[in-house]
């Protein structure tokens, strides 16, 4: 294997064999293969695409990188799901546990915030003692024990994704569907799944600013996966508000927590963390319909099982034993927390949900550089829907800040990201689609 000549046919347009992607990808995994060649492969790639079978060869090789887990001794089904990002997307902290208490075993690998867009780690980061990066021998113990983990990719775990993804995003290629496609795809395969669901999300708050890019983004996802022998549908779902009423990492393990207690029923999340739970019954196996699947989760939910599986997960993995029951004891508040409240009457009618997520950044709340820590604390709460009627000087959310500058601009940013119409808004769908192999 020449790697110069493998950019050379992808910069030609031609197809790659599946032998010589394996080994171009394991020379990204052993270093064998410099800096240069792997961004002049990315590049190429860029610009010329990958067929389903290429792309397929490419998530099974860098899947193939490093440690593939085995949970199929368990004797349960192993399930997943993976969100493409957006802002207030909480909907990991919630579903894993709902599964587990249905009979799922769920491994769930999850990142750090991207872009605008927040980061399941970091939210759980915000619980004092919680462990992102277990011993392989805890991780197992725990996914028999409680039915559900939560962490991060471990070093072992899909090792060539993890270089060729740095790469990628130093050099202008992070936009590429086969390239997008494998990365997601690898470490989900190496996670040991038997199936998953893609929650592939749209609107201002999303990476996909239109559903037809979302669609072709799933599709690839889909037919990929399946291709290398994952089960997989996916839902595409509206991001063109904050998910939850709250964003933020700390004020979103809280939103977690009122969820998981049945006090957010009849909210726009509440549609999306049930519809994903039916999906992953029925996908996994578990249930035979849609109304089986519903009721399933929602005896999860309403018995208290989801919330008892969370608090023994985050116990499992080195948080506090009570921290469902004294979650304020534990997490640390912003000193500074105040209204932000509408300047004119008339109805929430559209949002910049994007700004919104940078407004958190702005706040200490996201990174701007890799190595950054970030404030736990910050963010908003109590966020109104759009659709919502609001009379002038009405609280339509709570700031949370490090100091009251840093307060002040939040607040010009939320009302800045929001448009007060006269007239009433239609009611927007949220699963807007499905999409099967």
């Amino acid at each position: 294997m020449i790697p110069q000549e493998i950019i050379r046919r992808k910069r030609d347009r031609l197809a790659l064999d599946p032998g010589d992607i394996a080994a171009f990808v394991a020379g990204i995994a052993d270093g064998a293969i410099a800096d240069a060649q792997v961004a002049a492969f990315a590049m190429a790639t860029w610009f010329s695409g990958m067929t389903s079978a290429e792309t397929v060869a490419l998530t099974l090789a860098m899947r193939d990188s490093g440690t593939v887990l085995d949970y199929r001794a368990l004797g349960r089904p192993i399930a997943d799901k993976h969100s493409t990002g957006g802002v207030g997307d909480n909907v990991s902290l919630m579903l894993a546990p709902i599964l587990a208490a249905c009979g799922l075993v769920v491994p769930m690998i999850s990142g750090r915030g991207l872009g605008h867009t927040g980061g399941t780690l970091d939210k759980l980061e915000s619980i004092p003692g919680y462990d992102i990066a277990p011993s392989p021998e805890t991780l197992r113990h725990v996914v028999e024990t409680v039915g559900c983990a939560i962490i991060g990719q471990t070093a072992n775990l899909a090792p060539a994704d993890r270089r060729l993804y740095a790469i990628r995003d130093i050099t202008a290629t992070v936009d590429s569907v086969p390239l997008i496609t494998a990365s997601i795809l690898s470490k989900k395969l190496a996670a040991g799944l038997g199936s998953l669901v893609l929650d592939v999300k749209v609107g201002s708050g999303a990476f996909m600013a239109s559903q037809g890019e979302a669609e072709i983004l799933a599709r690839a996802l889909v037919d990929v996966a399946n291709g290398a022998g994952l089960r997989t549908t996916a839902l595409i779902t509206d991001m063109s508000e904050p998910l939850a009423d709250a964003v933020g990492n700390s004020l979103e393990i809280l939103n977690c927590l009122a969820f998981l207690r049945g006090e957010k029923q009849g909210s726009r999340l509440e549609q999306v963390v049930m519809a994903l739970a039916s999906e992953m019954l029925l996908v996994a196996g578990v249930t035979s319909g849609p109304v089986e699947s519903q009721d399933a989760a929602r005896r999860a939910l309403e018995s208290g099982a989801a919330l008892d599986t969370f608090g023994r997960m985050v116990s499992a993995l080195g948080g506090p034993a009570d921290f469902v029951e004294r979650p304020e004891a534990y997490l640390v508040s912003a000193p500074v927390a105040r209204p932000v409240v509408a300047e004119r009457a008339g109805v929430l009618a559209t949002c910049d949900a994007r700004a919104i997520g940078m407004a958190v950044i702005a706040l200490g709340g996201g990174r701007t550089r890799a190595d950054q820590s970030i404030d736990h604390s910050v963010g908003f709460s109590d966020i109104l829907p759009l659709g919502t009627r609001v009379d002038a000087g009405q609280i339509v959310a709570n700031v949370h800040a490090a100091d009251d500058a840093a307060a002040d601009e939040a607040t010009a940013a939320f009302i800045a990201a929001y448009t007060i119409e006269d007239g009433a808004s239609a009611p927007r769908p949220i699963i807007l689609s499905r999409l099967t192999a």
